[in-house]
């Protein structure tokens, strides 16, 4: 629907259709104010979409974003989404090789065969005990902090007082996350795994004194308030699209194809200048959700842009007419692949891949991890892939800047892909390659995306897919009350780069409708 077919004016216009605009305009729809979304691409979505990357194959794969855990359930409940997760089974498997056999760590299915898979790699139950301890410690963190995601923001003080852990506060908020795992862990394979959740998206080294690392794992530790990472089933554009059908349902205005060039404010009313394929537009609201990043905002503002934040990995969609066999025997691949499956990230690994990346280099064995969704969700397939046995894989690679693409974006992506599946390849016992499924052009269904992919096609500042480093979350001085607040009163920003951003949550987008009721008195 085009915007100037509804009201001229707005309570609300959200500019960006990704999931925290579809969020917030459900949210203030509902509360029986005018919204419109302004967004610039055909479909709403952002990064949370499920196309069909390759021709002519009945797979729609969730392209970019791809696991749930920070999604609030109070979201999903008081929107009255149709849309739902599953559990995986298997939390990880890392394979490796010791003492020139095929081996690795198994993590899932129940705490007899986790102990079991402990103590078979390592030796000895102090490593599993270890384990055990440290993520009850953080299981404890994510039952006081994620309910707080979606209210006011605490204080620093007030955030300790409600953790009510000095050991945990310091682990986590206060020491490098290397110090921790140092302390605890002896065995350099599973002190990788543990390490991996600081990194995702975060070009850190585990003792950066920025702790970038730290808020990263606090992140990827505290979702739903167990840090479990679940399949949506349907893939990321079924999350998507119950938003969008809630916001209509409301009585949102779903402006597709429109692009905000400009927002003009007050502080009090704001307008909106927008494009179309037609030509351009004005709407006026009270007040304007920006669903965009940080520079976006201030490109849209006129005020001084922050830093843009650096992407740091690589994302790849493939599709398999089987599941490889592995060298380790005793793994059934259909376990190893339903979880995360760790490569090339053992401790050291992570430490010289990041030492290489930082000085230039690409990863000499570029760490990465994996998993199928089509094993805990075959719906995203067609019935005869199903039939066939056909299953996804979806790759995430760690340590690789984006300035490492600025020479020659295509011919680096290539290189990169080359080496981080030939470090899967060790470990199986037949090559990737042979398990690719083709096209209708007779093409290997394989794509991989950079972090310049991301800015090209997402307008990600620097490819980063938080939008700007993530942040405490916790208020500091100029966050204001929900973190969702700009320098203009009557502008908000409602995407990953709010405080308490990042990843596919809604929060962003559930906090800065409520500060827009909550200034309005409802």
């Amino acid at each position: 629907m085009a915007a100037h077919e509804g009201h001229r004016t707005y309570d609300a216009v959200i500019v960006g259709g990704g999931h925290n605009g579809l969020v917030a305009a459900a949210y203030l729809a509902r509360a029986g104010r005018s919204v419109l979304v302004l967004e610039r691409l055909d479909h709403t979505g952002g990064a949370a979409v499920s196309t069909r990357p390759f021709a002519g194959v009945d797979a729609r794969l969730s392209r970019y974003s791809y696991l749930v855990s920070l999604l609030p359930k109070k979201i999903v409940r008081d929107l009255g989404l149709d849309f739902r997760i599953r559990a995986r089974t298997i939390s990880s498997y890392t394979p490796v090789e010791r003492n020139g056999q095929p081996t690795g760590l198994l993590v899932g299915g129940g705490n007899r065969r986790t102990r079991q898979a402990f103590a078979q790699l390592t030796g000895s139950d102090r490593e599993f005990e270890a384990w055990r301890r440290f993520y009850g410690m953080t299981g404890r963190v994510a039952e006081r902090v994620f309910p707080t995601l979606t209210e006011p923001l605490p204080t620093r003080a007030e955030l300790r007082r409600r953790i009510d852990d000095e050991e945990a506060w310091q682990t986590l908020f206060e020491d490098p996350i290397g110090v921790a795992i140092e302390e605890r862990f002896a065995d350099d394979l599973v002190r990788g795994v543990v390490l991996t959740d600081a990194l995702i998206g975060t070009f850190a080294d585990a003792h950066d004194p920025s702790l970038a690392q730290n808020r990263c794992f606090l992140y990827h530790v505290i979702g739903g308030g167990t840090g479990a990472w679940d399949v949506p089933v349907g893939g990321m554009g079924a999350l998507t699209d119950a938003l969008a059908t809630a916001a209509r349902d409301a009585g949102a205005v779903l402006a597709t194809g429109h692009e905000a060039v400009h927002i003009d404010t007050d502080g009090r009313t704001a307008e909106v200048r927008y494009r179309t394929a037609d030509g351009e537009g004005v709407t006026t609201a009270r007040h304007v959700l920006v669903n965009a990043s940080p520079q976006a905002l201030a490109e849209l503002t006129e005020d001084a842009p922050p830093v843009p934040a650096e992407g740091a990995q690589l994302k790849v969609n493939m599709l398999l007419k089987r599941l490889p066999m592995l060298r380790d025997s005793s793994v059934d691949p259909r376990e190893a692949f339903s979880g995360t499956f760790h490569i090339a990230e053992g401790y050291e690994q992570l430490a010289t891949a990041h030492a290489q990346a930082a000085s230039g280099e690409l990863p000499a064995a570029p760490p990465s991890e994996i998993y199928c969704h089509s094993l805990t969700d075959p719906t995203i397939l067609g019935r005869d892939l199903v039939e066939q046995g056909y299953q996804t894989l979806t790759l995430f690679g760690l340590h690789t800047p984006a300035r490492l693409f600025d020479r020659d974006n295509d011919s680096v992506r290539e290189e990169l892909l080359k080496s981080t599946l030939a470090q899967l390849d060790a470990h199986l016992a037949e090559p990737l390659a042979d398990c690719l499924a083709t096209d209708a052009d007779g093409r290997p269904c394989i794509e991989a995306r950079t972090p310049l992919d991301l800015e090209r096609d997402l307008r990600l500042p620097g490819g980063n897919i938080f939008h700007r480093e993530l942040t405490w979350p916790y208020a500091q001085d100029d966050t204001g009350r929900w973190g969702v607040e700009t320098g203009h009163p009557n502008v908000l920003l409602c995407g990953a780069g709010a405080v308490r951003g990042g990843g596919v949550s809604g929060v962003p987008g559930h906090n800065a409708a409520m500060a827009v009721l909550e200034e309005t008195g409802d």
